[in-house]
């Protein structure tokens, strides 16, 4: 039978559902989990492959806002619910999935599109390029010790029911969106994905707790969500803290923020899996090793509209180079291309015919493109090739940002 792609229409949504729980292995999200998912679902931007009455493939994104390097909020896809049955695959459905969307992403006027990917090796293949990285940590607070910044003791902490806490964290969170790329401005309805807690997300640990620092004057300036896990040996007590988030507006919060963390009665653990790579934490600890850091791929980005999004962000130095780009799946972005900054990190991308400088694909851009990423470091590894003196220095300065890119949560 001819498989057919088309848009989602609302009374298809839980078999178009169903069909991506099974294409990640069959086990299904709790009941909250789904109705929040479905109700964060845009149909018109979501597609299905059908083999008569079955869903046998799925895309969908999300309408979201990026910051990206100068503080910028730009327009971005988020690339979601991708999934092939385990029947239909090596068919081409995936590549006419990603073949569909993008052309639809760059109709949409929308310059990037980003993804988290459960098979990093999969999207490079279409152009997405890892941006940013995810730190973890598992520290041992039985041998480690914080060295805290002046101004931390008159932090005042308070533990709040999360739900009622909400306002207060999201203007925390909305307050730092600009300060760091790869963070995403909350789109209404998103604000409540960190607060789903079913009992299946606990792992024999508590209920989601949440803790706010405040100034003396009552303003709260940072929070902490985390959960217990308990724990007993032989030896007595084994429990541990498990972050989920922690975000502050000044680095007296945030220590107070971790020293609250390392202190919670019948814990010797606290773990933070999605970190920045570049955590205040980092600096805080007294044994580096003792907390156990690692790091793993987190936000790909993927230009779609190559010229709009180079001249969407700032640049840390001016330059003039030529990029010759390859671009296969995205062929309009393919060519040389002029990005000019000048001294205030403002750019212009135009066309050329001028001899290239650099030689790069769309992929290595993408990985550059929020700064997290060194141009120079992807021209050790072979990927980004100069062709004129001096061009790969000056370009990667430039590319480079102050802070690390950084995605909070996934999508």
């Amino acid at each position: 039978m001819t498989l057919e792609m088309r848009v989602l229409r609302t009374d298809e949504w839980d078999v178009w559902y169903d069909q991506l729980e099974l294409a990640f292995g069959g086990v299904p999200e709790a009941p909250e989990e789904r109705e929040l998912c479905k109700s964060l679902t845009d149909t018109d931007r979501s597609l299905g492959v059908w083999d008569g009455d079955a869903c046998v493939g799925s895309a969908g994104a999300f309408t979201f806002r990026l910051s990206v390097p100068g503080g910028a909020i730009v327009p971005a896809a988020g690339v979601t619910a991708v999934g092939v049955s385990p029947t239909h695959r090596r068919r081409g459905v995936l590549t006419s999935l990603m073949r569909r969307q993008l052309d639809d992403i760059r109709a949409g006027g929308e310059p990037l599109a980003v993804l988290t990917a459960s098979d990093p090796a999969i999207y490079g293949r279409f152009g997405y390029g890892t941006a940013a990285y995810a730190l973890a940590v598992e520290i041992d607070t039985t041998r480690v010790r914080l060295s805290v910044p002046p101004g931390t003791d008159g932090i005042r902490l308070r533990l709040v029911d999360p739900s009622q806490a909400l306002a207060d964290c999201e203007r925390v969170y909305a307050a730092l969106v600009a300060t760091r790329p790869g963070m995403l401005a909350r789109q209404p309805g998103w604000e409540g994905a960190p607060l789903m807690d079913p009992p299946s997300r606990r792992g024999n640990g508590s209920s989601l707790k949440c803790v706010v620092a405040e100034r003396e004057d009552g303003e709260v300036v940072g929070y902490a969500r985390y959960r217990v896990k308990g724990d007993w040996d032989q030896t007595g007590a084994d429990g541990k803290v498990e972050v989920s988030d922690l975000d502050a507006l000044d680095p007296a919060a945030s220590a107070a923020l971790w020293r609250y963390l390392f202190s919670i009665d019948l814990t010797w653990t606290v773990r933070a899996p999605r970190r920045p790579v570049d955590d205040p934490v980092l600096h805080l600890v007294s044994d580096i090793r003792r907390a156990r850091p690692r790091t793993r791929d987190s936000l790909h980005v993927r230009l779609v509209d190559l010229a709009a999004a180079l001249e969407a962000r700032t640049y840390g130095a001016p330059m003039d180079v030529v990029v010759a780009v390859a671009d296969a799946f995205c062929p309009w972005n393919e060519g040389r291309w002029r990005l000019v900054v000048d001294a205030k990190g403002v750019a212009r991308c135009t066309r050329t015919e001028e001899p290239a400088d650099l030689e790069l694909s769309v992929r290595e851009l993408g990985s550059a493109y929020l700064g997290g990423i060194t141009l120079t470091s992807l021209a050790a590894a072979g990927l980004v090739r100069e062709l004129r003196p001096g061009a790969l220095t000056e370009a990667s300065r430039a590319f480079a940002g102050d802070v690390a890119p950084w995605l909070p949560h996934g999508f």
